[in-house]
């Protein structure tokens, strides 16, 4: 029996990009729908249905549990449930599992909101400010460093096997020029990172609509993305 294909709406993001990497690591059936957030998409009725923090990734799986469809937006979350789904890339034992939650966590909380901060002040912000560039390329170097030990002990960040905390930290390593990191000062790191971009599923998922992401180089753009349309209620 064909299983029926997961709707994502999603766009060329880190955030895009792991659930891209779960899906096509787990083999799922899945229809991605583009959501351009330079165009202010995300902000559409219809998408604030099923993700009402206005932020891509979002999902809709049509055999949800209990064979009932479910909407989930949170790419962590989106990740937990798919594992749960799949049974794939999250242990069974409870000290393993809880090994790759933490550090999907310290994803969540600390590699995505800092590193797309350094992103934001070294690249996007109207006025460089010396002070948020130095703080945010800073901690963008100490994340790196915490990465680089915990892979100096481990082949993959949460132990031995690859699991959906891989998956959520790599996309948000990709672009370590623009977060001001060299990433050959990172050795042990950099031996994972190069293994995990040549796996032939997370190729796949990062090229989910690429051709589609441009330069962000319009104020009307930059409006949409960091301007007062973010702080509209609705």
């Amino acid at each position: 029996m064909n299983q029926a294909p997961i709707d994502v709406y999603t766009w060329p993001t880190p955030n895009g990009h792991k659930v891209h990497i779960m899906l096509e690591e787990c083999r799922l059936p899945y229809v991605a729908h583009a959501v351009d957030i330079g165009k202010g998409e995300q902000f559409e009725a219809d998408f604030l249905k099923i993700s009402p923090n206005n932020k891509i990734p979002a999902i809709t799986d049509p055999n949800g549990p209990g064979g009932k469809p479910i909407s989930l937006f949170e790419s962590g979350a989106i990740l937990v449930y798919l594992a749960g789904k799949t049974g794939k890339f999250m242990p069974s034992t409870d000290r393993a599992k809880f090994d790759v939650l933490q550090w999907l966590m310290f994803q969540m909380g600390g590699v995505g909101p800092m590193l797309g901060q350094a992103h934001h002040f070294r690249l996007y912000a109207p006025e460089k400010l010396p002070y948020a560039v130095e703080r945010y390329t800073n901690e963008a170097k100490r994340i790196y460093g915490v990465i680089d030990k915990q892979l100096s002990k481990n082949r993959f960040i949460a132990g031995r096997t690859y699991s959906i905390a891989d998956i959520a930290i790599f996309p948000w390593l990709r672009s370590w020029e623009n977060q001001g990191v060299t990433l050959t000062d990172y050795p042990h790191l950099k031996v994972w990172f190069d293994g995990i971009a040549a796996r032939p599923a997370v190729k796949r998922g990062v090229a989910v609509l690429a051709d589609r992401r441009k330069p962000l180089t319009g104020d009307k753009e930059r409006e949409i993305l960091f301007g007062k349309q973010q702080y509209t209620q609705r």
